[in-house]
């Protein structure tokens, strides 16, 4: 039973990892990017935790959570205006991150070449 509590904390863990990656590629916002990398460490502690339930299953369930602790994320921009539950759930943003960046560059002044 251990092993399973284990195992699905990480694949909720690596979900929301790549949830985050996803919302980073499209909106472009840095708070994702932290929690997305936040999401692989944590990832890998909840891993060595459930390796180490096979040894001693208390020790390898305290990894696990100190693992979940990790993974908190801290405040976020609002990236979903008018998106139904499924796309929240998904990732999907409203926002779209060229026309965002457009706007940054045109504001500091910055030309591509």
């Amino acid at each position: 039973m251990y092993l399973e509590i284990a195992m699905l904390a990480y694949i909720v863990v690596l979900f929301l990892t790549i949830r985050d990656i996803r919302i980073f590629k499209r909106t472009g916002y840095i708070s994702y990017r932290k929690g997305a990398l936040k999401g692989l460490a944590a990832s890998s502690l909840v891993l060595i935790g459930a390796i180490s339930i096979e040894v001693k299953p208390e020790i390898g369930l305290l990894i696990v959570l100190l693992g979940l602790s990790i993974n908190r994320k801290g405040t976020r921009e609002p990236v979903f205006t008018n998106a139904g539950t499924l796309d929240r759930f998904l990732g999907k943003t409203d926002y779209i991150k060229s026309c965002r960046l457009r706007k940054n560059r045109e504001k500091a002044g910055i030309t591509r070449k």
